[in-house]
């Protein structure tokens, strides 16, 4: 298998609001709602970096598409890293994404690898880290 992630999907219990959080809360681009004229077709995709977009998806349209129970929602089953080129950038984004909504579950702190880090959780349990990475040089 070649690793090419293109999508990377969220369930979210109310996709109204999940919207409002990504495009008007953090400001990530979309052109909003699609597939609302289809049964378990609306959805929300956001750019991210070329190549790789964001959905938001209804639990229960992913419930339906695949033909797996809803299960019980767990912030632990997955993280989104978010890479920021500096230090005070992460405080940034964390109070953007406070005042969009999100609730900071780990306010951000120095890391045992030389880092600087914190989390925050947005609408639907979804964990985000913010993190700066000495060690890692982004591209613009």
């Amino acid at each position: 298998m070649k690793p090419q992630l293109t999508v990377l999907t969220l369930g979210v219990d109310d996709l109204e609001r999940s919207l409002r959080f990504y495009r008007d809360g953090l400001g990530l681009p979309t052109k909003g709602l699609v597939g609302q004229e289809f049964e378990h077709g609306a959805v929300a995709f956001f750019e991210l970096q070329a190549g790789l977009r964001l959905a938001i998806w209804p639990r229960k349209s992913i419930a339906a598409d695949s033909g797996q129970p809803i299960g019980p929602r767990s912030a632990t089953e997955m993280t989104l890293g978010h890479n920021v080129a500096t230090r005070a950038e992460v405080d940034i984004l964390l109070a953007q994404a406070e005042r969009a909504g999100a609730r900071i579950v780990r306010h951000a702190r120095e890391t045992y690898w030389g880092g600087y880090a914190g989390y925050f959780s947005d609408p639907d349990g979804h964990l985000w880290e913010i993190v700066w990475n000495p060690q890692l040089i982004l591209a613009d």
